[in-house]
């Protein structure tokens, strides 16, 4: 038996051709890339992950029918065996952006994004690590928290159960800081901050840091627009 990894199956959601066409033939010059099925509408696409169950979908979110937000609620709902949803979007700050990953994207890419730039998101998702960086999470999620009306807002209790340690770790991952970064401000390993982030991320049900972040935003660990620790 070999011992190369399976390849990471994808599935493009767009209703434009041209971004079907274009991504998928790009994706499938990666040899540890295949392009299962390609699908024109929400719709389409929870019906497509259903049968073939992809490893990654690359989501747009304006799309006739039912939308990619609404298709990324349905296909995140219900564990972390479901796939990973990479959000397509024309502007950096896309109004839905913030929306898309409070249903459960892992992460967002712009349209107009380099070879390299697809290749590596797809890779980022695909091995469970959210997408964005350190500098675009705290510009992303501050922006976007702040547009969301106070009735959304996650109750504070919903972080009791974290350790004083794992609410620090998760303060300092919602300011934007990464993993080696947090481990020099706490003076311990990086992979103590990793089994910090996974005990948090198991203790709140969260599929992975973006939701980690936006989390800590809505049950007002993080304060909107505020600079913190970071």
């Amino acid at each position: 038996m070999s011992d190369e990894p399976a390849p990471v199956r994808i599935i493009i959601a767009d209703d434009h051709p041209v971004v079907r066409t274009g991504f998928a033939a790009l994706l499938d010059t990666q040899p540890d890339f295949t392009v299962i099925k390609t699908a024109t509408d929400g719709d389409e696409a929870v019906r497509l992950c259903g049968e073939l169950s992809p490893d990654v979908v690359l989501m747009d979110i304006r799309m006739p029918g039912l939308d990619g937000i609404e298709a990324t609620r349905r296909l995140t709902a219900g564990g972390a065996d479901k796939p990973r949803i990479l959000i397509l979007t024309t502007f950096d700050l896309d109004e839905y952006v913030y929306d898309a990953l409070r249903a459960g994207a892992s992460g967002f890419l712009l349209k107009d994004v380099s070879a390299e730039r697809l290749f590596d998101a797809v890779r980022v998702i695909a091995a469970g690590e959210a997408l964005l960086a350190p500098a675009v999470t705290r510009r992303l999620i501050s922006e976007f928290a702040q547009l969301k009306p106070s009735a959304d807002v996650a109750p504070a209790s919903r972080l009791t159960g974290l350790t004083p340690r794992e609410t620090q770790v998760l303060r300092l991952v919602a300011e934007g800081l990464s993993n080696p970064e947090i481990a020099a401000r706490l003076v311990v390993t990086e992979e103590t901050v990793k089994t910090h982030v996974s005990h948090i991320l198991a203790k709140l049900a969260l599929r992975d840091r973006t939701q980690a972040v936006i989390t800590a935003y809505e049950t007002g660990l993080v304060v909107p627009g505020s600079r913190g620790c970071g």
